[in-house]
């Protein structure tokens, strides 16, 4: 059974957390390391990361220093994520296509958190509404895989063991988009679920910054900022103002 967002259902259950819960902070702390460095953000920032998450990067953020805000459209997560809550670092349930209420330094758009939406028009009204959350000459950092290394090296088929679950994972990339296929069988029930990610090559990521009025000011393809290169990057990294 898919609701209308797959991702509303999927990222509430705790099998999400399940499947990924060997990401590997090491790479995430050595991007976030990177990038604050590279934007010579000054400790008195206020980051929004959005979304957000369990918190894992607002955590990070935070401990380096800066005053951080994590707003994600999952409850449960947040609600976990309010756990490490103090003075600089706050958790709310946002819906990222809303216009923000507060402005911000830099908006972290982290993990490949982005092209959730059938319609392009959905997509745009999350780059509006970040770009609205922009005080002046702040930056918006947006982190997405590279699209095109992807589709070279997709794993079509592959089964996961995590915490006595087996999960049936297969990918294809079909109607522009990028679909990783979840089945797995627990508490009693088969479960199944569809990732959708928009199939966002660099040109068509530069056609929405322009309809939105962001400037692309910075390309990186990986965490250790290289420079993108299309046909070997894991990342398609995005600096805009």
């Amino acid at each position: 059974m898919e609701t209308k967002d797959w991702f509303t259902s999927w990222f509430d259950t705790s099998y999400y957390h399940t499947l990924y819960k060997h990401r590997n902070d090491t790479d995430a702390q050595l991007f976030m390391q990177n990038i604050t460095s590279f934007l010579q953000l000054p400790k008195s920032a206020h980051i929004a990361d959005l979304p957000c998450g369990k918190g894992r990067h607002s955590i990070y953020l935070n401990s380096l220093g800066y005053k951080v805000t994590g707003g994600d459209l999952s409850k449960n997560s947040i609600d976990f994520a309010k756990q490490f809550e103090n003075d600089s670092l706050q958790f709310e349930v946002w819906d990222m296509r809303k216009q923000l209420q507060h402005k911000y330094d830099a908006i972290f758009n982290l993990f490949t958190s982005f092209g959730y939406f059938d319609d392009d028009t959905e997509d745009l009204l999350v780059l509006k509404a970040m770009k609205s959350g922009l005080k002046e000459n702040a930056v918006l950092v947006l982190d997405f895989l590279n699209v095109i290394k992807t589709e070279a090296n997709l794993v079509q088929q592959e089964v996961k063991t995590i915490d006595g679950i087996e999960f049936h994972i297969k990918r294809e990339i079909k109607d522009g988009f990028i679909l990783k296929h979840i089945d797995f069988f627990a508490d009693d029930t088969q479960h199944s679920y569809t990732e959708k990610v928009k199939f966002l090559s660099i040109e068509k990521m530069k056609s929405y910054f322009e309809q939105v009025g962001l400037k692309i000011t910075h390309t990186f393809g990986d965490y250790e900022l290289n420079p993108f290169e299309e046909q070997s990057s894991d990342r398609l990294i995005l600096v805009a103002e």
